[in-house]
């Protein structure tokens, strides 16, 4: 019997590959290994979206080096978005590496390593073409089982300026409403309460096709045939947002009352050079309509500070949009001046140190704002999935709200109650702490 071990690193998009990469080798006849010195080949599977990412995933894989040192007959393998990128490049700087292979083939990665280890490759790059994967392709949740992400489209249009995601992933490729819709039920049958969609533009879904198909549609099916409690959006372009899907969620449960919407910034001028598609009197407008339509709704959102050409007065521009629109979940990233992306020869470069200085400050505008907008669970009974023990104590339960998404949000701990993980549970909200909230299961 043969064993691989797998290191996931990235986004959750990145993740669903890793869940395809596992499918692949595991349906092969391979078995994981938590231990990587238990395991015949390691695999990891890279990101390389921004210096950071690229600079984690180096530091990973001489991880796994130094593992393959002690043991040399151990093949090492690098997938994804760091080999995408940079190809031939690894080929020199990483000798210790047996088989790098690009984001296309987490599908077929189990037949490149058997081809590897019966020496019928002919290089240790494989850049396969651009793939799409469906329904029927091997995949193994990583996940808890009550939860899971769908992704519904590859690649990505929109060519921000500061982005290499269409360089690395390619253009736009939608998957069908049906085979989505199939993967959707097996996924419920597995026994998943929680199905996030996501993509880089998940507003974008649909429009490579020809039959008229979107995000609207796509949802629709998915309540029409399958009987999951939660459907999450995320990942949704700030002017894609339609009003018809703003009355499907507001007519319809099932789907969360909450929309991730990344924002980057508010300055016109910086937006304009982002080559987002907006203004800051939009994104106004677009807050003020959803809420409209979806009073109860929770909006989380992403800004990337330290843009070239982005002066103390365009920065504030964001601390005022904050204080002003009261948004529940932000996200705060410095900008990363990525080696081929339309924005690295801007000039007006920001210092690394002002970059962190305005990360920091508005990471703390944003945690005054939230303990305060907290406040409003306070007093009312919320729909709680139990995720299991607190992280931070065995004494508590932990789970999110409607309004919390997994891995990103804050929690709900819960102090009073029996519960299992996966349950859905009534919680009576009692305190409210700066991101998380506090409450007892309600009897009755």
């Amino acid at each position: 019997m043969a064993f691989f071990h797998l290191v996931s690193l990235g986004c959750a998009k990145n993740l669903v590959d890793s869940e395809v990469i596992l499918g692949s080798m595991t349906t092969d006849g391979w078995r994981f290994a938590d231990d990587p010195e238990e395991a015949d080949v390691l695999i990891i599977n890279t990101c390389g979206f921004i210096q950071a990412a690229v600079e984690e995933a180096i530091s990973e894989i001489f991880e796994l080096v130094k593992i393959k040192e002690r043991f040399p007959v151990k093949r090492l393998v690098v997938v994804g978005c760091l080999v995408q990128r940079y190809k031939e490049k690894l080929l020199e700087d990483l000798p210790e590496v047996d088989l790098f292979i690009g984001t296309e083939g987490a599908g077929e990665i189990a037949t490149l390593i058997e081809r590897m280890n019966k020496g019928e490759l002919e290089q240790r790059l494989v850049l396969p073409n651009l793939y799409l994967m469906t329904n029927e392709t091997p995949r193994v949740i990583s996940t808890p089982p009550f939860r899971a992400w769908l992704k519904i489209t590859e690649g990505c249009n929109n060519r921000c300026s500061y982005c290499m995601i269409p360089m690395i992933r390619g253009g736009l490729r939608s998957r069908s409403i049906d085979d989505l819709v199939h993967e959707a039920k097996k996924l419920e049958s597995f026994g998943v309460k929680e199905l996030s969609l996501i993509a880089q533009d998940s507003t974008a879904y649909g429009r490579d096709l020809d039959d008229k198909t979107n995000l609207e549609k796509l949802v629709q099916q998915l309540l029409e045939h399958t009987t999951i409690p939660w459907l999450r959006l995320l990942y949704l372009y700030p002017t894609g947002v339609t009003d018809d899907l703003l009355t499907l969620m507001a007519t319809n449960e099932r789907v969360v009352p909450y929309l991730d919407i990344p924002m980057q910034h508010v300055n016109d001028t910086i937006l304009q050079a982002m080559n987002r598609r907006y203004t800051r009197e939009h994104l106004f407008k677009i807050v003020e309509r959803i809420r409209s339509r979806i009073p109860n709704i929770a909006i989380r959102t992403t800004f990337l500070v330290g843009f070239p050409g982005e002066s103390e007065k365009a920065f504030m521009e964001i601390v005022d949009f904050l204080q002003k629109s009261r948004i529940d979940h932000v996200g705060v990233f410095s900008y990363s001046n990525e080696e081929g992306s339309p924005s690295e020869k801007l000039i007006k470069q920001v210092s690394e140190k002002v970059k962190r200085k305005r990360v920091e400050y508005l990471l703390a505008v944003q945690a005054e704002l939230s303990a305060e907008i907290q406040k409003k669970y306070i007093g009312r009974i919320e729909q709680v999935l139990v995720e299991g023990l607190s992280s931070e104590t065995d004494l508590l339960l932990q789970g999110r709200t409607r309004y919390q998404a997994p891995e990103v949000d804050g929690c709900v701990l819960i102090n009073d109650g029996i519960a299992s993980p996966g349950d859905l549970v009534s919680v009576a909200i009692t305190d409210a702490q700066v991101y998380d909230l506090v409450g007892g299961i309600a009897v009755g």
